[in-house]
């Protein structure tokens, strides 16, 4: 793929599209478009999700009023009580939660959200962005149904600065007003497919959408721009392996694109060889990674091809935070590309996440060396990887999605 139709797609999808909303459909649509233009077939496959629309979303600290944005799908209501500050969470810090509203760091998790529930709290907020930076920037965060479990909690987020000025104040009492219409909606998966010689498949993955401040250009509509260029080429090369390409769908609310084709499509994963995921590649800074969630003696032949082909890259075994991992719970081999960069460099989640962030020459060498990756896969008499998770990862994605708490 050119480097200026690589431009143009970043700069025509350089907006908001969380998952489920009309932005959201409107790049899925785009995407469809574009595989048309080159000569490839796309369809849309829709799949429910949950949304909201918030109408109210108000939190008072001691009688002042803190601009914050509603938790999505956190119901509705208004709780006034204490506030307090949670750091940490062992038994006896979270026995201080019962009849508060809870300040505290970091994501609102499983774990986390199941403590409060289980602490008696009445109330959370979060807060986000940087003390340090000059904007004001709230996301707008949500109660995530596998996370709530019909157990609802008012909550809100806030500002870094106003999370500072509170604990500095060591404010006495909160209060949340929360009013939203909550109700289902659909979100789409874009899908490309490219015959092989046998109906054994090798897929790749790549998430479009974006989370609410974001105009996810380095997450992740690079790892789209990255898939549709290797579709391009192996719809003019050979391909021994059956080929799908999926542009996933609300991948940022909880890999659901994804979940959903594996729950759609599960019959049909036995003849899945292999998941090949982008997301975050192309930024002008930052290392490159493979991140390998099958055999170790994949992890060693990536290192090798890096070295063979005079390209840095650094592969390891574990479970990656995006759309392989559905495929790779359902004992389905899986490896992620990306070029990590870290937040000082190209921040993600954030309004700061733009084509600033982007390098189209170094976009063309990420995905120069994954299509020599693919294309030795596609083409092997055998798909070399074996089709049995490991012990380890099991138990990583045992953690991941939930079903153990991770050790401390």
């Amino acid at each position: 793929m050119k480097k200026e139709l690589m431009k143009k797609i970043f700069d025509d999808t350089a907006y908001v599209r969380t998952g489920g909303s009309d932005a959201e459909k409107r790049a899925a649509e785009y995407l469809r478009q574009t595989a048309a233009d080159l000569g490839l077939e796309a369809y849309l496959e829709p799949f429910e999700v949950e949304l909201a629309t918030v109408e109210e979303a108000t939190l008072t600290i001691d009688g002042r009023e803190i601009p914050c944005k509603g938790y999505l799908l956190a119901g509705s209501g208004e709780v006034e009580a204490p506030l307090y500050y949670l750091t940490e969470g062992d038994r006896y810090s979270l026995s201080h939660c019962k009849g508060k509203i809870v300040l505290f760091d970091g994501y609102l998790g499983y774990w986390r959200y199941r403590e409060l529930l289980e602490n008696g709290a009445v109330g959370f907020i979060s807060y986000d962005g940087n003390v340090n930076y000059a904007d004001r920037d709230i996301d707008h965060r949500e109660l995530r149904p596998h996370v709530a479990k019909g157990e609802k909690l008012l909550g809100v987020n806030i500002n870094a600065k106003d999370a500072v000025d509170i604990v500095n104040s060591e404010a006495k009492t909160a209060k949340i007003v929360l009013k939203q219409r909550e109700y289902k909606g659909n979100s789409h998966n874009v899908i490309i497919d490219l015959p092989g010689e046998t109906p054994e498949q090798i897929i790749f993955t790549a998430h479009y959408d974006s989370t609410s401040l974001s105009q996810g250009a380095y997450d992740n509509m690079s790892g789209c721009v990255g898939i549709m260029a290797m579709a391009e080429y192996f719809a003019k090369n050979s391909h021994r392996y059956s080929l799908r390409f999926i542009f996933c769908g609300s991948e940022e609310r909880g890999l659901l694109g994804s979940k959903a084709y594996c729950i759609q499509h599960e019959t049909e994963l036995k003849d899945v060889a292999l998941v090949i995921n982008l997301d975050m590649i192309g930024c002008i800074m930052g290392k490159f990674i493979s991140c390998v969630t099958a055999e170790t003696a994949l992890v060693n032949y990536i290192s090798y091809l890096g070295s063979e082909l005079g390209f840095q890259v650094k592969a390891y075994q574990d479970v990656y935070s995006s759309d392989s991992t559905p495929f790779a719970d359902k004992g389905v081999p899986a490896v992620s590309f990306a070029r990590a960069a870290g937040r000082d460099l190209a921040p993600i989640h954030n309004s700061y996440d733009t084509v600033a962030v982007m390098k189209m020459e170094q976009m063309r060498k990420d995905v120069d060396f994954i299509t020599a990756f693919a294309s030795r896969m596609a083409n092997a008499a055998i798909c070399p990887v074996a089709k049995e998770m490991p012990d380890n990862m099991k138990e990583k994605l045992d953690e991941y999605l939930l079903r153990k708490k991770k050790k401390a």
